[in-house]
C-alpha cells in the first residue's frame, strides 16, 4: 500500500468511529486511516469472504463530469464507448497519458447522457483533477463531491444486510447503480467493490456517514475491515493497485489491462483510438510488450513482498514483484509482478530473491480465488 509521511493528515468523516473501535491508524494517501482492528487482518479478511465487511473508503476521490460536452470530452481522455454505457451502468477504465502510461484507474458510472459519476484513487486526486481540468472543454465541467463519504459493504451477506434498509438494492447487478434512500438518507449505491466478492459502494453525504455506518454495524454479519485486509482481499482477487501494479510509466499492454479498452475504441474497432495516448498504446501492441504483469504462486509459507527482484534458474534478473503477501483464503503466499515476456506463460517457474536467497514461484492465472460478483 502507498502511504504518506505527512504530519498534517486528513480525516474521513468516520475517523472517530475507527478510533473508538480500537483500530490501528496509519498514514495513507494523506489521510489517517485504519489499517486493522483488534481481531487482526486475517480474521477481517476471512470474515469478509464469509459474511460482510464494512470499509471506510471516503479518502477516495468522487466527482461528476457534466454538461452537454461531457460524453465527447470524456471519450477524448478515456478509452471508452460511452454510447454503450447506459444510465445506471458502471465501467472500469484507466486514464492514459500522452505516452500511453496510466495516470490512474477509475470507475465511471453514467447517471444520464450529460452526467458521469467517477470514483478515483486517493493518492491520485490532484493529478487526476489537473488532467481533467486541462482537457475538458467549455461544454463540460468537473464537480468535486468533497461533501460526501464512501462506504464499501463487501461479502456474501452484503446484499441481505443492505436490502433490509432498502429492498431495491437487491435488483442491482454487478457494475450497476442507482440513487436510493438508505437509512432515510439519499445515497448513490453501486453494486461493485475491490474484494472480488459481491458487494456495494455507497456514496453518502458526509454528515450522514456515521449514522449509516452505525446502522450497518448493528447487523451481526457486519464488521469493520481495515486497509490491511482490503489489500489482501484485492490481491487474492487479482486486482491491481495503482502505484504498484501500474503507474504513469507502464502501458496497459504491459499491465494486461487492454480488456478495459472498449471494443469500439480498440485498434480494430469502428471508432479506433481518438483518446489521449491511443497511438502510443497501439504502437506498443504492434511491437509487443517486453514485460508482462502476471500472478505468482509462491512456494513455502513466507510471503514475498513488493520490490523483490525476480530471476530465472541461472540467476539472471528478469523482473520485479509489485504486490505480494499472504493469502488467508488459500493459506499460502501469492504475488503479482512484471517479468520478461518470454517468462510470462502460466506454469513457468521463476525465483524471487528474498534476503539474497531464491524463493521458487510459479506463474499462475489470476484471480487466485474465484470472483463472486452478482451478475443476476
Amino acid at each position: 500500500m502507498t502511504t504518506s509521511t505527512t504530519t498534517e493528515l486528513l480525516k474521513t468523516p468516520l475517523h472517530a468511529m475507527h478510533v473508538d473501535a480500537g483500530a490501528k491508524m496509519v498514514p495513507f494517501a494523506g489521510y489517517d486511516m485504519p489499517v486493522t482492528y483488534p481481531d487482526g487482518i486475517k480474521t477481517e479478511h476471512l470474515h469478509t469472504r464469509a459474511e460482510a465487511g464494512l470499509f471506510d473508503v471516503s479518502h477516495m476521490g468522487q466527482a461528476l463530469v457534466k454538461g452537454a460536452g461531457a460524453k465527447t470530452d470524456l471519450e477524448k481522455m478515456l478509452p471508452l464507448d460511452l454510447d454503450a454505457l447506459a444510465p445506471g451502468h458502471s465501467v472500469y477504465t484507466f486514464l492514459p497519458n500522452a505516452d500511453g502510461g496510466i495516470i490512474d484507474d477509475l470507475i465511471v458510472t453514467c447517471w444520464d447522457e450529460q452526467t458521469y459519476f467517477m470514483v478515483f484513487n486517493a493518492a491520485c486526486k490532484e493529478k487526476d483533477i489537473a488532467h481533467f481540468q486541462a482537457n475538458l472543454s467549455d461544454a463540460s465541467t468537473l464537480e468535486l463531491l468533497e461533501d460526501r463519504a464512501l462506504l464499501a459493504l463487501q461479502g456474501p451477506a452484503a446484499a441481505e444486510v443492505l436490502s433490509v434498509l432498502n429492498s431495491d438494492t437487491a435488483a442491482l447487478v454487478f457494475m450497476t447503480g442507482k440513487h436510493l434512500s438508505i437509512n432515510h438518507v439519499d445515497c448513490y449505491v453501486t453494486r461493485s467493490g475491490y474484494t472480488g466478492e459481491d458487494g456495494f459502494e455507497i456514496s453518502v453525504p458526509a454528515a450522514s456517514a456515521e449514522t449509516l455506518a452505525k446502522c450497518l454495524l448493528t447487523s451481526p454479519k457486519v464488521k469493520w475491515i481495515g486497509l490491511g485486509a482490503r489489500d489482501s482481499l484485492r490481491l487474492e482477487a487479482g486486482l491491481c493497485l495503482y502505484g504498484h501494479d501500474m503507474d504513469d510509466a507502464r502501458s496497459p499492454v504491459e499491465a494486461t489491462l487492454m480488456w478495459a479498452v472498449s471494443k469500439e475504441r480498440r485498434r480494430a474497432g469502428q471508432r479506433a483510438g481518438g483518446f489521449i495516448g491511443a497511438d502510443a498504446i497501439f504502437a506498443k501492441q504492434t511491437e509487443g510488450a517486453s514485460e508482462k504483469r502476471v500472478g505468482f504462486l509462491v512456494d513455502g509459507k513466507a510471503p514475498v513482498r513488493e520490490d523483490a527482484d525476480i530471476v530465472d534458474a541461472e540467476g539472471n534478473l528478469i523482473g520485479r514483484v509489485t504486490s505480494g503477501g499472504f493469502a488467508p483464503s488459500l493459506n499460502a503466499p501469492v504475488a503479482m509482478g512484471y517479468v520478461k515476456a518470454e517468462f510470462a506463460a502460466v506454469d513457468t517457474q521463476v525465483f524471487a530473491l528474498v534476503r539474497g536467497k531464491p524463493r521458487a514461484m510459479t506463474v499462475a492465472r489470476t484471480p487466485f480465488v474465484p470472483q463472486n460478483y452478482f451478475r443476476g
